[in-house]
């Protein structure tokens, strides 16, 4: 009911634009922390302004982050580091060691079909959702495309650790 709600008052805030924050499957992302404040992040993990924003989210106890990936396609190597992520029995752990760059020098990404199936369903939850760039984040109905520190400030309010 949670999630419902606050759908419901994201479109209510964005009805210009396009359909954003449809069939958002929390089930199909990872999430990370258990704070009172939501924030909704699409990003590519070969994205340098989203390493920047997950370390930033990282020094925040105060939110819930749901994850979904978006491979940019200049990116060729995003789309195997993301099935390696979404593979892991621990996503969460694979998702920051990704971020901080621990892995980025790994030679390859296995993957399994889990894996593989999740990544190709968190794209099609993104295209849905008219997401064409990353990070681009959901925070209190607002939409803010790009690391703006300010912005996403602004949204999520102080900090509540």
């Amino acid at each position: 009911m949670k999630y419902f709600i606050l759908l419901l008052i994201f479109l209510a805030s964005t009805a210009s634009k396009p359909a954003y924050a449809t069939n958002l499957e929390f089930e199909k992302s990872i999430t990370i922390g258990s704070g009172p404040k939501t924030v909704v992040e699409f990003t590519d993990p070969d994205c340098p302004y989203c390493r920047k924003a997950s370390k930033y989210f990282e020094g925040r106890s105060d939110i819930t982050r749901h994850i979904f990936f978006y491979p940019l396609p200049m990116h060729p190597k995003a789309k195997e580091k993301i099935q390696y992520v979404l593979s892991q029995q621990d996503k969460a752990k694979a998702y920051h060691m990704m971020m901080s760059g621990t892995l980025d020098r790994r030679p390859n990404f296995e993957s399994n079909p889990r894996g593989i199936k999740l990544q190709e369903e968190q794209l099609e939850i993104a295209k849905k959702n008219n997401i064409d760039a990353t990070p681009t984040f959901l925070i209190n109905g607002r939409i803010i495309e790009g690391f703006d520190l300010k912005r996403i400030e602004e949204a999520l309010g102080p900090k509540n650790d």
